[in-house]
This record gives structure tokens, sequence and C-alpha cells, in this order.
């Protein structure tokens, strides 16, 4: 069934690389002043006319189809219902998790994964309770792209994705390499597949829609900001909340706002964020769990 969807799927994404390569001529051009020329550095976005072309796509996208959707769930669903809907997202991509827990070298956290999978799965009836997390085993999330960082893979240039939002190469191909190690998508059609995001997407928006409202009204720069924001919540994953260490840092995507405790905003380069603009840990915390 997987070689099936990817034989379908084999043109498009033929066309969407095609289409990518051509967009990637769009390069900003280096300034020449010295400081203007560290700030280009610092940001690290040599693609930025064409991911800012993307991120005005992506907008476009969100206000006339994500986020009233994200709405309407919110509307329709009671918070217990959409907390459920989350656990079960969350215990069905434990496979992809314990994968690469195993390939960083994370035994512990695999057995916790193994752990919870089995609890939350018999106990919490398929994943709707997270009993697992009431007994004190904190649910975690890896990727692909993580363990590549654990590896020592640099994350290289920014990246905007069209859809799935903020990346980069390094990131790229590990969202390519978790849809593979997936088992779900051997087992079941394409089109549950695709119902599985669309749950996923429309789920992480109604946890961010304050959040992002309010980063959105305070940035000078929202596209800037997220750039920051998702590099910050991308080294901390990589990290694993632990602080130092001198790994380096960086959909539909909000990733990049997940965390359990307040994440400080470090501004872009030339970039001033409101004060009312650093995401509040009530309001942004667990949004992929």
């Amino acid at each position: 069934m997987r070689s099936r969807m990817l034989f379908d799927l084999t043109p498009r994404l033929a066309g969407i690389f095609a289409a990518a390569a051509l967009l990637a001529a769009c390069t900003a051009t280096p300034p020449t002043d010295p400081e203007a020329l560290a700030a280009y550095e610092e940001a690290n976005d040599p693609l930025e006319p064409t991911n800012r072309a993307i991120f005005d796509f992506n907008q476009g996208f969100d206000r006339a189809l994500l986020k009233p959707a994200a709405e309407g769930y919110r509307e329709i669903f009671p918070d217990g219902v959409r907390s459920s809907i989350n656990n079960v997202l969350h215990n069905v991509r434990s496979p992809v998790i314990l994968a690469n827990d195993i390939l960083q070298g994370e035994s512990v956290r695999a057995v916790e994964t193994i752990t919870r999978f089995a609890v939350n799965t018999v106990l919490g009836m398929g994943g709707l309770f997270d009993v697992a997390g009431q007994y004190g085993m904190e649910r975690h999330t890896e990727d692909f792209g993580q363990t590549l960082a654990v590896w020592g893979f640099g994350e290289g240039f920014y990246l905007m994705l069209p859809v799935f939002g903020p990346s980069n190469p390094r990131d790229t191909v590990g969202l390519v390499v978790d849809s593979f190690i997936d088992p779900l998508g051997y087992f079941v059609s394409f089109p549950v597949t695709f119902g599985r995001s669309a749950v996923e997407g429309i789920d992480k928006r109604s946890r961010a829609l304050e959040p992002l409202d309010e980063i959105e009204r305070t940035s000078v720069d929202f596209y800037a900001t997220i750039r920051s924001l998702y590099r910050q919540r991308r080294e901390d994953e990589i990290r694993n909340g632990e602080p130092g260490g001198n790994i380096p840092a960086p959909s539909i995507s909000f990733e990049f706002l997940e965390d359990e405790e307040t994440l400080p905003v470090q501004p872009a380069a030339g970039v001033t964020i409101g004060e009312n603009a650093r995401p509040k840990s009530n309001e942004v915390s667990e949004l992929m769990r």
C-alpha cells in the first residue's frame, strides 16, 4: 500500500521539487555593509524572498481554511473531547517516537515510550485517556530531524515549506524519513492517512489560536519572529529541554510554539518584538502532545 501511495504521489512530488528548484533562484543578495552583512549571516535565510512568498501563501491558506476550521473545531467539540483526540494522535505516533528514541541512544526514553503506549492503549481505551500521564510518565516527542541533529548534522539554511511551515533541509529530510518509519501508513489507505494529518493540523491550530494572534499583533516583522521562535524551539527539542550544549538549532505546523514553560523569545536580527509577543505557557504548552 505504501509503494502504491508513493507511485501515485511521485509526479506531484517531482513537480513540487522542480518548482522549489526554480524558486531557489530567488535568493537574497548579501549586503555589503558590514553590520547588515552580520545580520544577514545571523538570520541564515538566503532564500528569504522565496520563503516570505511561501509564508504569505501559508498565511492566506490559514486565514481561508485552517483557522476557520480550528475555530469550528473548538466550537463543536468540548475540551474533554479535544483532549482525547489529541491523546489518540500522540499515541498512534508512538512507533515513530520510539524509533527515534532508539536511533538517538535514549534507552530510558525508549522504555518510557513503550510503557506509555502499552498503558494508554490498554487502560486508556486505545489512547483516549492519558492514564500513563496520571502515573507520572510524561509524554515526549522525537523526530528524525532531531535524530540527525544528535548525530551531528547541521540544520542548514532556513526554509519555509508550503502548508507545513518553518523548516530547514535537515528537518525536511526528517519529515520524509518519519513518514516511512510510521507503520500506520503501511496498513491503512491514503485517505485515512490524509485524514489523520488533517485532524493533526486542525488540532494543533486550535491550540495556537490566541498565541499566534498575539504574536502577529505585537510583532514588527511576523515572519522574522516566527523564524526566531521556530529555531529556539527546535534547539530546545534537540536538547530534550536541557540547558546549554552546542547542538545546532533550527507544519501544517505549529510545534515551534510547543513548550511546558514560557520560552523566552530572542528577537531576530533587526526585529523588535513586543513584550506581549512572548508565548504564555498556559496557552501554548503541549501543542503536539
